[in-house]
């Protein structure tokens, strides 16, 4: 999980930031939505597909991943206890949403795009690339238009969210963290130290993102028993931030403008109808639940587990709800991506 980068990977690595900072000032001064997030990534993106060398180390990744875990988790509160009695109930619904949402998509892809059945319903995951990219690749499938896809769903999602939610009526300040004082150094070395051990042991088990679940497993327990009170530095959380949103940029690495081109439409017009899905099943549960529509959007939304989390965080969502969704999501994925390719007779 934590490897000793190489002189090669830090500099490609420090480009790439600072191609993210770039965007993220320029999002700011036009007054864009959770610039920190949607600024690197459109920029990064931008860079990436003109031909520039993009990329996150590993190790740089999974680090800031654990410190932006240890900032969501100080935002859990007591509440998160009383909301779990209620979330049963949108586990189901999640789990339906994302049964009707592969089976919807792939047959779009496979009918309306040309892609075959297989290739089809893993472009049509709305998530766990990872996972998509070692099936893929395992049965021999067109893993570039599968990749390029999921590309655009994400980058989508992180530009268009925020604009969903200015639909709600949502007002989008500036905040990326809840209000109080900073927190001690200590306690902060203490909630890094303990964060990286649990997410060694949930890497173990095979959980996604263990770095960030551990983190913020480990944030939310100190803060819920107030032994480490305090908000994380701001400018650690923002500098967290805009390293999630150069990561959604750096996944355009090495995709060319023709492989872009022949997938953008599909990307676009699978992402606009998982939202659709995302939103008429999070509409009815918020309705239920008594939760913010746009909050139960965010936990349902088919973006990337740290960037969902991360922007649930900006728009003021329940921490523990969001991440709770998303890690769900992806374990359902795990279930349901096999079963769907596994029924298909190779042609």
């Amino acid at each position: 999980m934590l490897t000793r980068p190489t002189a090669h990977s830090l500099r490609i690595t420090g480009q790439t930031l600072i191609m993210g900072a770039i965007g993220a000032g320029i999002a700011e001064a036009i007054g864009a939505p959770i610039a920190v997030l949607t600024g690197p990534a459109l920029f990064v993106s931008l860079a990436a597909l003109a031909g520039l060398r993009t990329g996150i180390d590993d190790t740089v990744r999974n680090l800031v991943f654990l410190l932006v875990g240890v900032s969501i988790g100080s935002g859990v509160d007591s509440s998160a206890t009383q909301a779990m009695l209620r979330w049963p109930l949108a586990f189901a619904a999640l789990g339906v949403m994302l049964w009707a949402t592969l089976w919807l998509c792939g047959r779009l892809l496979h009918h309306g795009f040309g892609l075959d059945k297989r290739s089809a319903y893993l472009a049509a995951a709305p998530g766990h690339l990872s996972f998509v990219v070692g099936l893929s690749t395992g049965l021999n499938l067109d893993t570039t238009r599968i990749v390029v896809i999921q590309s655009v769903r994400l980058l989508a999602l992180t530009l268009t969210v925020p604009a969903i939610a200015l639909a709600f009526g949502f007002e989008l300040t500036g905040q990326i963290l809840p209000p109080g004082p900073a927190m001690a150094w200590t306690h902060l070395g203490l909630l890094l130290l303990a964060g990286l051990a649990l997410g060694y042991a949930l890497d173990k088990i095979g959980l996604p993102a263990p770095l960030l679940i551990g983190g913020m497993v480990a944030s939310a327990l100190g803060h819920t028993t107030e032994v480490t009170p305090g908000v994380m530095h701001p400018w650690l959380s923002y500098a967290g931030l805009m390293t999630v949103g150069t990561l959604i940029g750096a996944r355009f690495n090495g995709i060319t403008r023709q492989a872009l081109a022949t997938s953008l439409l599909a990307g676009l017009t699978v992402t606009t109808l998982t939202v659709l899905m995302a939103l008429a099943a999070a509409l009815p549960i918020a309705y239920t639940l008594g939760f913010d529509p746009t909050h139960v959007l965010i936990a349902f939304a088919p973006g990337g587990l740290e960037t969902m989390i991360a922007m649930g965080v900006v728009l003021g969502a329940n921490p523990g709800f969001v991440a709770a969704a998303h890690v769900s999501r992806l374990l359902f994925l795990t279930v349901l991506l096999p079963a769907f390719v596994g029924r298909i007779r190779k042609h």
